[in-house]
């Protein structure tokens, strides 16, 4: 009787062939997005870019065509800062089901004025969390429709050192951007975790894992015809800093690893491999305050009043 072979180990240059799989990625048209779905195209897979900008989505899918021959990309317009949307946006889709989303687009100010959304919800809070959060019921159909489908949240470094503070979730009283940024992705974090055990406990096929990019900076990265051009000069003085980060392009692997790896479990956080902030991916402890139940629970209840989803997000 022979015992099954073990899985090979992960290359982030050799990902396995996903072909005949759809997959969403949110904000797939700029940053660690657009690398996210570069890498995905050359899977096989058919990979639709969520985006507001109809040209620089295009321009994104003109790139990853002309580094992957035969990409299968699409574009969806979505706009994750207006609630109202997003049911329509998914029903555009045209898919019968949707193996995997990647809830990625973001918004990140380094500078007063606090900005609202038409519904009135602070702009990062709002696009990084609340829209991510509403998007995830719109999609439950198509993601339960799938054999296997998961939902990957990327969070951020910035999670680490931030603490949530719900009776001020949209930072009404105090409002310095960097922190809020950084609560936002915490928010998202919280979520993914709090999906997963939601998911779990309804005995779902779907399965929710948080994946993050370390640091990630533009001068770093390689060059693409669709993303702000790095010139030489940025960089050799970007050189120093590759020591301890790394470009966007690598940024992506622990998220794409998230998405396919078999090996891969529900609840998961992953990330690069030296200190969190660079290299290939793996698996990482999440800290206690990114995984508290009781934080997650009054999260999702606040989330779904400021939204006015199911309390199921339509997975029951």
């Amino acid at each position: 009787m022979s015992s099954a072979q073990p899985s090979p180990p992960w290359n982030v240059h050799r990902l396995p062939s996903a072909k005949g799989r759809s997959f969403l990625v949110t904000g797939g048209n700029a940053g660690i997005g657009y690398f996210v779905a570069e890498q995905l195209a050359a899977t096989g897979a058919l990979v639709v870019l969520g985006s507001r900008d109809a040209a620089k989505a295009d321009a994104a899918m003109a790139s990853i065509r002309s580094f992957v021959p035969g990409a299968q990309v699409r574009h969806l317009p979505l706009d994750l800062a207006d609630l109202s949307s997003l049911k329509a946006a998914v029903d555009r889709l045209d898919l019968d089901h949707l193996d995997g989303v990647v809830h990625n687009a973001g918004v990140a100010l380094d500078a007063p004025p606090r900005r609202e959304t038409k519904d009135g919800h602070e702009l990062m809070f709002a696009t990084n969390h609340l829209g991510h959060f509403a998007l995830t019921q719109w999609l439950a159909p198509l993601l339960r429709a799938a054999p296997a489908a998961r939902v990957v949240t990327v969070g951020s470094f910035a999670a680490r050192t931030e603490r949530l503070d719900l009776d001020d979730p949209q930072s009404l009283r105090d409002y310095r951007p960097k922190r809020t940024y950084g609560r936002s992705k915490l928010a998202q974090m919280s979520f993914g975790f709090e999906l997963d055990r939601r998911l779990r406990a309804m005995d779902s096929t779907v399965l929710s894992v948080v994946a993050h990019p370390g640091g990630a900076l533009d001068s770093l990265t390689p060059s693409r015809p669709s993303l702000p051009a790095t010139t030489p000069g940025d960089r050799l003085r970007a050189l120093p800093a590759g020591l301890v980060v790394q470009g966007k392009d690598a940024g992506a692997w622990s998220i794409v690893r998230a998405l396919l790896d078999s090996e891969v479990r529900g609840g998961q956080l992953w990330g690069p491999r030296v200190f969190g902030l660079r290299g290939t991916p793996r698996r990482e402890p999440a800290r206690s305050h990114m995984t508290d139940p009781a934080v997650a629970a009054r999260l999702w209840t606040l989330s779904g009043e400021l939204t006015g989803t199911d309390p199921h997000l339509g997975f029951r």
